[in-house]
């Protein structure tokens, strides 16, 4: 999900890691000049990424059960994979036209076509419902005290595991420090068992644990500071790339995975699905995707938060993830802004929920949880004492591209950690 994701890279965002796209809309805008909801024709374009279950059934649903309720309005969904949905959304930035409603997962990106005055300031359109929703789930999409998008998704990325493969290698809790971590590799290898599954050709599933690192080491302050002065080349983004460097060198990832995707049926999800891999770096998100291409583990599949680093000022309740939201076009009809309190309120966020692939942004949402894991990234997000946007959608696009592409190289052993900070110093600089 990650770049995403659910490939949030993210992400990744859940809901939208891989699948067949819909075509792309020539256009994009309402076709109505209506802004008070008189009863006009309008049809609202949104561009989104759920094209993989259950947002590929439960996005339709929703616009569906809008269009239902509100005869006057037409939705045209256009739903696009991950990598593929962020190239067309450059492209029309580029052109200065959005969609009416269009996935963001908020940080770096949004700020620049906030910037660019092509997002609709809903900072007054949400006052009287916002309050509904987790602040933490808000955050990514405020800027300078402004909300530019509504969110349906909250996360954390954190380590999925197989527990019948940490038992056969003898492994009797979850690491909780890196040094445990490494230590679960050997161990794992020794036993015949390949460590960890990762989609090396994506990249973004890789920056994860950079990031992760420097959070640890340094701590969210660390992160904070660097975007501020555009400075990568400080001790906690050395350091990250060295402790990175030793679980390289141990050789932990299956065969082929600078070649292999997230999502597809031979990717990393399906790696751990099918019982191949012991463990993924991956966001809320991962269990979902990991039944939609493989076997499933079922009650063998356990979660851990990432581990600490020693002498590391980066306390353990600070997080990395992110989630997913609805931004709005500034010419967008005013139907569009309605139409994303009705895909926020608690019923439909308890119908996401509910489909183990989603964490609720509405409070009242969270009796939805069934899944142990779940309930327990959901407590885990909930006791943050810090959080953490993903690196790829925090920064400006060029940033976030410059870490993907750096990590990416590191884990190659194509590059060293100080050759990784400086050129993402050296970006960040430029931009």
């Amino acid at each position: 999900m990650g770049t995403e994701p659910l490939s949030r890279r993210s992400f990744l965002a859940a809901a939208g890691l891989a699948g067949i796209s819909v075509p792309v809309l020539g256009a994009c805008g309402g076709d109505s000049d209506d802004s008070g909801g008189s009863g006009k024709k309008v049809t609202i374009e949104w561009w989104n990424i759920a094209t993989t279950e259950p947002g590929r059934t439960l996005w339709p649903q929703a616009a569906k059960a809008y269009e239902a309720a509100h005869p006057n309005v037409q939705i045209k969904m256009t739903s696009l994979e991950n990598d593929a949905y962020k190239s067309k959304m450059t492209a029309q930035t580029a052109s200065g036209k959005l969609p009416d409603i269009f996935h963001t997962w908020g940080g770096g990106v949004l700020e620049q076509q906030v910037e660019a005055g092509l997002v609709k300031d809903i900072t007054g359109g949400v006052a009287p419902w916002i309050g509904n929703l987790s602040p933490i789930s808000v955050q990514p999409y405020q800027l300078g005290g402004k909300t530019y998008a509504v969110p349906y998704d909250i996360g954390m990325v954190g380590f999925w595991y197989n527990k019948a493969l940490f038992a056969k290698a003898g492994i009797k809790a979850p690491p909780a420090t890196w040094a445990e971590l490494l230590d679960a590799v050997r161990k794992l290898k020794s036993a015949g068992v390949t460590p960890i599954a990762l989609a090396g050709k994506e990249k973004w599933p890789g920056h994860y644990y950079w990031s992760y690192l420097a959070i640890r080491i340094g701590g969210v302050a660390a992160l904070k500071q660097a975007a501020e002065t555009k400075d990568f080349s400080g001790a906690p983004f050395v350091q990250a790339g060295q402790r990175l460097k030793e679980l390289v060198d141990l050789a932990p990832f299956q065969n082929g995975f600078q070649g292999a995707s997230y999502p597809t049926t031979d990717g990393q999800a399906a790696q751990m699905s099918n019982g191949k891999t012991a463990m993924e770096l991956m966001g809320q998100w991962a269990p979902n995707v990991q039944k939609e291409m493989g076997k499933g583990l079922g009650d063998d599949l356990g979660f851990f938060p990432f581990p600490t680093v020693a002498g590391g000022s980066g306390a353990a309740t600070e997080v990395f993830g992110g989630g997913g939201g609805n931004a709005l076009s500034k010419d967008a009809p005013a139907e569009a802004l309605d139409f994303l309190k009705f895909f926020a309120s608690v019923e439909n966020d308890r119908k996401r929920v509910a489909s183990k692939a989603f964490l609720p942004i509405a409070k009242g949402a969270e009796s939805a949880i069934t899944d142990p894991n779940l309930k327990t990234v959901s407590q885990t997000l909930n006791n943050a004492t810090g959080f953490q946007l993903f690196l790829d959608q925090a920064f400006p696009p060029a940033v976030g591209q410059e870490v993907n592409d750096q990590v990416a190289a590191l884990v190659a052993s194509k590059a060293t950690p100080e050759q990784v900070a400086q050129a993402i110093t050296k970006t960040a600089k430029s931009q």
